[in-house]
């Protein structure tokens, strides 16, 4: 009888366990952050202009990112998703940052569920902070940002540039729809 109702208990998270997105990265090419990170220039509204696919984001467009510094030192999380259209349904995610490497800024650690955290890596980012790379070593995770709703070609090729050079398969990019400018 225990084992049946540990069986019953451990399913889901053997099934959560295969949803597991696919590694996008060679991961013999050391991944490394950027030198630093101004974090109050971070700070703000970010669009997401691709990512590799992944279950939290399925089937989202419009998707947005708002950091904002809490009074107990964290970072306030808000993604905010449009359900299949960039004017569909709008769902938002509350999470909160912490910052690991206190020396850069540019390792942090993203938390949408409790006690559970993850990786989040600024791998890339522009002198004026209009453009950033987010990564992570396990390589199932990326997300190109931008401050604006669209990015020029050639802004396109360069970061596409960059991430191969840390490894990352591109070709897996989902290219997200944002609203008109």
């Amino acid at each position: 009888m225990r084992i049946s109702v540990l069986c019953a208990l451990l399913a889901p998270l053997g099934l959560m366990a295969c949803q597991s997105p696919p590694v996008n990265r060679d991961q013999s090419i050391p991944l490394t952050t950027v030198d630093y990170v101004d974090t109050e220039r971070y700070l703000g509204r970010w669009y997401e202009i691709a990512r590799f696919p992944n279950s939290f984001e399925e089937n989202c467009e419009g998707v947005t990112a708002d950091y904002a510094m809490r009074d107990d030192g964290l970072i306030s999380v808000i993604n905010t998703c449009r359900k299949g259209t960039p004017d569909g349904e709008e769902k938002a995610a509350k999470g909160r940052a912490r910052i690991v490497d206190e020396q850069s800024n540019a390792k942090l650690e993203v938390s949408f569920f409790g006690p559970f955290w993850g990786d989040y890596w600024v791998i890339g980012l522009a002198e004026d902070y209009s453009l950033a790379l987010v990564g992570e070593p396990s390589g199932k995770y990326l997300w190109i940002l931008s401050r604006t709703p669209t990015i020029s070609n050639e802004t396109r090729v360069d970061a596409i540039q960059d991430l191969q050079a840390f490894g990352y398969n591109t070709n897996a990019l989902y290219w997200t729809e944002q609203p008109p400018g």
